[in-house]
């Protein structure tokens, strides 16, 4: 499955954009399938807003975004739902856990959607490899930002993906925890002939990226 951006630009960033160049803003880019894809960016150039766009939650944009050749506007109602349950996997720089349920029930309403991808015993192999089994059977909204993000990472793996599309997932851990995480992603992806798009404020040395660009 690729993944195709064709001039898109945010309609709030189009002045900005007009006089500074970008790899990706108005730009023909083509990710294409099991690709492992950095964006780099500074705060304020619009990372959430194209990881939104991507993901079809905002449509304030100029130009086409592509997923397998079809214009992502005309992917709707149970095609989308599909799409984003068996093909594309997201983690939003703001989670989206559901505070009042616990890290556990979060992750297995993931892991339910449709034909389940793996046992119940995955959660508790990623939580002891991610070291928030503690956090399990507590409610979401008084764990931490950081184990947040880890349960949102596991959560993220627990369905089919061809892309997995990830919004500063490791904004928020320690160096120690940022390797183990990026160790399971890989795995993963691996694992599934997937591939990723990643967005962060600096470089880094986490994975082996097949391709890499400014914002």
């Amino acid at each position: 499955m690729n993944i195709q951006l064709q001039k898109v630009i945010p309609v709030p960033l189009k002045d900005k954009f007009s006089s500074r160049s970008s790899h990706i803003w108005n730009q023909q880019v083509l990710f294409t399938d099991g690709e492992w894809i950095k964006i780099k960016a500074p705060s304020g150039t619009g990372k959430t807003t194209l990881i939104n766009i991507m993901y079809k939650v905002r449509y304030d944009y100029e130009g086409t975004v592509q997923w397998n050749s079809k214009d992502l506007r005309e992917i709707k109602g149970d095609e989308l739902a599909m799409l984003r349950q068996q093909k594309v996997s997201v983690i939003f720089q703001d989670l989206r856990l559901f505070a009042n349920l616990t890290a556990r029930e979060n992750i297995e309403l993931k892991r339910v959607m449709q034909q389940p991808f793996y046992e119940k015993d995955a959660i508790e192999s990623m939580a002891a490899t991610l070291g928030v089994t503690h956090v399990l059977d507590q409610r979401a909204g008084t764990c931490s930002y950081g184990e947040q993000q880890r349960i949102a990472i596991i959560r993220s793996l627990m369905q089919p993906f061809k892309w997995l599309i990830m919004d500063e997932p490791f904004s928020h851990l320690d160096k120690e925890n940022i390797k183990r995480a990026a160790t399971l992603i890989a795995a993963e992806c691996k694992q599934r002939n997937a591939g990723f798009v990643l967005t962060d404020l600096d470089e880094d040395d986490h994975f082996e990226y097949s391709n890499f660009y400014n914002l």
